[in-house]
């Protein structure tokens, strides 16, 4: 009876021993499982690159392919002047004003602080590419022009100015390098090693420092579809067609840069 009692006793005791030891296994094999999914997700690297995560030895924008006089969005720069009804021409007024800066396509909301480890790559980035013929705007601040001038608006016409910016279109990919190594290794890309799919534009810049790109006049035949799209839009500020891609009932007149003072 002592000896079935005792080993009743054993049988408890390692059981206990087990449970104890169950949740220190557990947590030990947690760890590199944390670790793992700290930082190997593009969208992790990209995070903390735009964030400048402590957690980083370096964050740079590696160049891959670069493109140059990319033509920006097509966008209306002036308010619109309304000769509707009229049958005659008109000699109207417009202030023009128009802003570029240096963008990033990534995602929704990226943004790199020009201090930042990885807002440092994209100006060094774009010093590879000025050129004698133009310079880029490598930082995050906007330049641009703002300036009146007297233009004709056609009889039963709506009359307004366009600009879309030329730019140099760099694409490439995030490479992360991190202080502690994550899942066996510190190097990290976003979206891969050798992808394209990050965009850098750098505007270009005349050499008086004025923007490049093609500035034009629109006029766009009252009563008609392209008309009421802009007049039911209050005026604001949005993407048009392209310069002569509006149809029949759209006229564009294109404006020398030599026109365009400096700012």
């Amino acid at each position: 009876m002592t000896r079935t009692g005792r080993k009743g006793h054993h049988r408890s005791k390692k059981k206990r021993i087990a449970l104890m030891l169950a949740p220190v296994v557990a947590a030990a094999v947690a760890v590199p499982l944390m670790n793992q999914a700290g930082a190997a997700t593009p969208s992790e690297v990209s995070k903390d690159c735009a964030e400048d995560s402590a957690k980083l030895d370096n964050c740079e924008f590696v160049d891959v392919q670069v493109k140059r006089n990319s033509l920006g969005a097509n966008k209306r720069v002036s308010t619109v002047t309304d000769n509707c009804g009229s049958t005659t021409a008109a000699t109207k007024d417009f202030s023009v004003s128009a802003s570029v800066t240096r963008s990033i396509t990534l995602e929704d909301g990226f943004t790199a602080a020009a201090d930042s480890k990885l807002g440092n790559s994209f100006f060094e980035i774009g010093a590879k590419f000025n050129t004698t013929e133009f310079s880029i705007k490598r930082d995050d601040t906007g330049t641009g022009f703002d300036f009146s001038r007297t233009d004709t608006v056609k009889a039963d016409h709506l009359g307004f100015f366009m600009w879309s910016e030329k730019r140099t279109d760099v694409s490439g990919f995030l490479k992360a390098t991190y202080k502690e190594e994550q899942n066996g290794q510190k190097v990290f890309f976003s979206p891969s090693e050798g992808g394209t799919s990050v965009h850098v534009f750098y505007p270009q810049l005349l050499k008086n420092g004025t923007p490049d790109g093609r500035l034009w006049l629109r006029n766009v035949k009252c009563g008609t579809p392209e008309a009421s799209g802009i007049q039911n839009s209050s005026n604001s500020i949005r993407t048009e067609p392209g310069f002569e891609e509006g149809g029949t009932n759209v006229s564009d007149v294109e404006i020398p840069l030599s026109e365009i003072p400096a700012p």
